[in-house]
């Protein structure tokens, strides 16, 4: 039976220990509908990766979200939950439900 040194098995606990942990994507939640409602109950504020949950409500909206390289969008008849990952740059991002653009939108602003 071998048996391993304890020095190795101290430097690669050493080495674990040393290596940074990948942080997870920061998720953020939207919402369209019922009604005429839509909103972020966060908004993101800083430049990277970010997962973006959307739960539509409603089959006479959606969520359209545009900003700095970014252009996703929830279908209007459809309902449920849709996941966008997104890249977000600095500047200012919206959201708005296209059919009713005029009264049911947001923005933030990204650093």
């Amino acid at each position: 039976m071998r048996r391993t040194p304890i020095a190795l098995l101290a430097g690669l606990a050493a080495l674990a220990v040393a290596l940074p942990a990948t942080a997870a994507t920061p998720s953020f939640k939207g919402s369209v509908g019922p009604g005429f409602t839509i909103s972020m109950s966060k908004k993101p504020t800083k430049a990277g990766k970010v997962k973006i949950v959307v739960s539509d409500k409603a089959t006479f909206h959606n969520f359209h979200l545009s900003g700095p390289g970014v252009n996703v969008k929830t279908s209007v008849a459809a309902t449920g939950s849709k996941t966008f990952n997104v890249t977000l740059k600095k500047g200012t991002y919206r959201f708005v439900c296209d059919p009713h653009a005029s009264q049911m939108k947001g923005s933030f602003k990204v650093s």
